[in-house]
């Protein structure tokens, strides 16, 4: 019997790093959309550019929140991001904190990614490598926004590179603390301006059966490009360090889990890896009991 999981505000889905609402009959945020409004929840997700600024993003999002909250007479909205979404989140809740009642970062960055570094170490400023990756992430951008139907949003790929480096995330996190854990590896405050904060991630993890994922090509990225992390080395989802992860009430970043994972089914390994998609509906309990 399906739980009724009805949260006091909608909730919105904000989508990261070439992310999107639709293309045709695909939906990035379909599983966990469907879960909760299963659930009773009332779900958007928001229109936003694939590639971009956590700032031009988060404006973006801004706007989005006053639909919604024009639409559905709500007097606040409960924020959940994917990976570059949960900085999105993180600036619209700060700026405008009286109509978000809940920022919830999944396997968000928030101290930075080291793959961003090592990208942007890798591109040199002005350099033919780092012009020819602009123009093919800028262009790919361009084109998932013109299938969804969004061709007017901006894309700029090295913005959103830039965006992402622990620098970047540093200086972004000194105009926006909320949430954020005092020290390393910790929890951060509950509540900030009323708004409350949650998180959680997975990891790769070291046992075989776990890794054992012949058919599925993304684990495979994922495990090739956690190489490049030093400080989070070993603990991390490929694309975002575990302890990077934290803020708010932490409420798990060592689930196994891939960056992708945390959007989707088990695809036949629910025995090994816990679904996702549950974590969606568990956390709309959470917001009930929350009163939001």
């Amino acid at each position: 019997m399906q739980r009724n999981a009805t949260t006091r505000y909608p909730i919105l889905l904000v989508h990261g790093l070439f992310g999107f609402d639709r293309i045709g009959r695909f939906e990035l945020f379909h599983d966990v959309k469907q879960a909760l409004r299963d659930a009773d929840c009332q779900v958007f997700v928001p229109q936003l550019s694939a590639v971009h600024d956590n700032e031009v993003r988060g404006q973006q999002l801004l706007n989005q929140i006053e639909r919604v909250l024009e639409g559905t007479g709500a007097s606040k909205v409960n924020l959940i991001g994917h990976s570059q979404g949960a900085l999105t989140c993180r600036y619209a809740a700060a700026l405008e904190p009286l109509k978000v009642a809940s920022v919830t970062s999944v396997s968000g960055p928030n101290h930075g990614s080291e793959l961003a570094d090592s990208l942007r170490k890798a591109l040199v400023p002005g350099r033919l490598p780092e012009h020819v990756a602009e123009e093919l992430a800028t262009h790919f951008a361009q084109w998932i926004s013109l299938l969804s139907g969004r061709p007017a949003l901006p894309q700029n790929a090295v913005a959103a590179l830039n965006a992402l480096t622990t620098e970047s995330v540093g200086q972004f996190n000194q105009k926006y603390p909320q949430g954020l854990p005092s020290v390393w590896g910790g929890q951060g405050a509950e509540q900030v301006n009323g708004v409350h904060y949650y998180s959680w991630s997975g990891t790769l993890q070291a046992d075989l059966i776990t890794n054992l994922r012949p058919l599925d090509p993304v684990h495979g990225v994922c495990r090739a490009l956690s190489s490049h992390f030093v400080i989070d080395e070993g603990q991390n989802d490929g694309f975002v360090g575990r302890y990077s992860s934290h803020l708010g009430t932490v409420i798990r970043s060592d689930y196994p889990f891939n960056h992708l994972d945390s959007l989707r089914r088990s695809a036949g390994l629910s025995s090994v890896i816990p679904d996702a998609i549950d974590l969606y509906t568990e956390h709309a309990l959470r917001l009930q009991a929350a009163g939001l």
